[in-house]
């Protein structure tokens, strides 16, 4: 008997980061493709060796934004880098699909490797790309199969995705492993899945609605002809075992690679007597290296992206730092106020709310660059203006209202906005109006008062709101928004409107009417 070492290796959720920085203030972070290249690049060493991506990999960063705004006659840098580090294959992720179709087909004709899509279709019935490859080696037989959350139709442009049909993950992954086992003589079936876990791997606890939008618990118990689940989406941590299956998610931004270390047992006349996986995360240090080739490849692009984030582009006169994100969201702050006012400009809309997307420090310095402004509005979104009921606004504040919670009499963030995944961006604010959320009340009673230029909004009255495209999709558990009437839409970038504000407007006073509070 000979034993055989085979190592899936797998990366999810970059979102263009390959140099180790946020492009906040270091350059020298403990994450980023280049780095996460040179654990590939030893790796490589100990034996044979499966490199995949699980998706969301084009879009997400400072220098994605760069290449897609000012380089789009240009090689794509992240492609080019891919190519490079020899993926075996990637994964379609939502976001692949925010630059729409032209961009992703050019991306995909430049690739050297296949991209997979199970439950991806044409409207005539073909697959966009392959639904699964194989790859033998040693003499093992191994299916790689790729699907993504069905949920791209939600948050995603119709004219991004226009001659697409998204079949269910699930159903697509049942069936495809099914036929699989069936007519490839497979020994080991991977399981690339861009989503994550509705409920806990540990107790089989709900962790989130039960949707749709992640399905990775589901997949587990029920699709048996699966050995391996690379998952993603959730921006989680995960290496451990359930129903037999190896499950690994290696979060995001590469902060860690994701390892599945496959030992085989063959007889001299290769025929396999056993097949045993075991998965680990090995996470990137700042001691790590870069690797050279990355750097080199990823460099003119990202050198430029660095100094067009450093331009001064106008001056803010009073204070619009954000020194703590929980108090800038129990009671208005001057940058929040700041971008409603630019959707509202932007509109024409009297009514406006957006959110604090991360819980970083942030907002905007007295010199304000390109790089403060990508660096707090991290999401490519543009504008849409609803045509809302008064009901409408009140269910859209009681749905942010379930973000607080009282525990021990103080006032904090529900924990389904922290786990699985952190939801900072589901928790609107809002300028046009007046209203208080009282956390002390039971949810759906929490808003004690809503007017409008200090009188009571009736719930049957028409408003237009402007919001986030994404917001616009109901996304965030705002479902009864995603079939109102679109007045209007912004087809600009919001970061590119903020800037374009700015530029207009080079001297800002930061104001807030304190329109809202927060008690409890």
């Amino acid at each position: 008997m000979t034993l055989k070492k085979i190592q899936i290796l797998a990366t999810s959720d970059i979102h263009g980061y390959i140099m180790p920085t946020t492009f906040r203030n270091t350059n020298n972070e403990a994450l980023g493709l280049a780095k996460i290249a040179t654990i590939i690049q030893e790796k490589r060493l100990e034996g044979p060796t499966i490199l995949i991506d699980n998706g969301d990999f084009i879009q997400g960063s400072p220098l994605t934004y760069y290449h897609q705004k000012f380089q789009t006659q240009e090689p794509n840098p992240l492609i080019q880098v891919a190519n490079a580090l020899q993926y075996d294959a990637m994964i379609f992720g939502n976001h692949e699909f925010n630059y729409g179709l032209p961009a992703l087909q050019s991306v995909i004709s430049q690739s050297k490797f296949p991209w997979l899509g199970a439950n991806i279709l044409t409207n005539n019935g073909q697959h966009f790309t392959k639904p699964y490859i194989i790859k033998e080696i040693e003499g093992v037989r191994i299916a790689i199969l790729g699907v993504t959350t069905h949920f791209v139709t939600k948050w995603e442009k119709p004219d991004h995705i226009s001659g697409l049909r998204f079949e269910d993950a699930f159903s697509s992954a049942s069936y495809w492993a099914k036929w699989i086992r069936s007519n490839e003589q497979i020994d080991v079936l991977i399981l690339c899945y861009h989503g994550g876990f509705e409920r806990s791997l540990e107790t089989g606890d709900l962790l989130e609605k039960e949707d749709g939008e992640n399905q990775g618990y589901r997949i587990c118990t029920e699709i048996e002809e699966v050995d391996i689940i690379i998952s993603g989406h959730q921006h989680r941590e995960i290496s451990t075992t359930f129903m037999g299956k190896s499950i690994v998610q290696p979060n995001t931004k590469g902060i860690c690679l994701a390892s599945i270390e496959l030992k085989i047992m063959m007889d001299s006349q290769k025929k396999i007597h056993s097949i045993t996986h075991t998965p680990s995360l090995i996470y990137v240090t700042e001691d790590i290296k870069p690797n050279t080739s990355v750097c080199a490849i990823i460099s003119p692009t990202f050198d430029k992206t660095e100094a067009w984030l450093d331009e001064t582009i106008g001056i803010i006169q009073g204070n619009m730092l954000i020194e703590n994100t929980f108090l800038a969201r129990i009671q208005e702050h001057p940058y929040i106020e700041f971008i409603n006012h630019i959707q509202m400009e932007a509109s024409g809309s009297s009514i406006s709310c957006t959110a604090l997307f991360h819980d970083e420090c942030g907002g905007l310095k007295q010199e304000v660059t390109i790089r403060d402004i990508v660096t707090n509005y991290i999401y490519a979104n543009t504008l849409k203006v609803l045509r809302l009921s008064g009901l409408d606004i009140l269910l859209a504040l009681e749905q942010s209202a379930t973000y607080f919670t009282v525990e021990a009499g103080e006032l904090k963030v529900t924990k389904s906005f922290l786990y699985p995944k952190a939801q900072p961006y589901n928790y609107d604010m809002w300028e046009g109006i007046e209203y208080i959320l009282d956390i002390s009340k039971p949810i759906g009673e929490r808003v004690t008062k809503l007017t409008i230029n200090g009188e009571p909004i009736k719930m049957d009255e028409k408003f237009d709101v402007v919001m986030s495209s994404y917001r616009a999709t109901g996304a965030g558990n705002f479902d009864f928004l995603k079939n109102r009437p679109v007045v209007k839409e912004i087809q600009i970038d919001i970061t590119e409107l903020i800037a374009d504000y700015i530029l207009k407007h080079p001297s800002i006073h930061a104001t807030c009417n304190k329109n809202w509070q927060v008690t409890f």
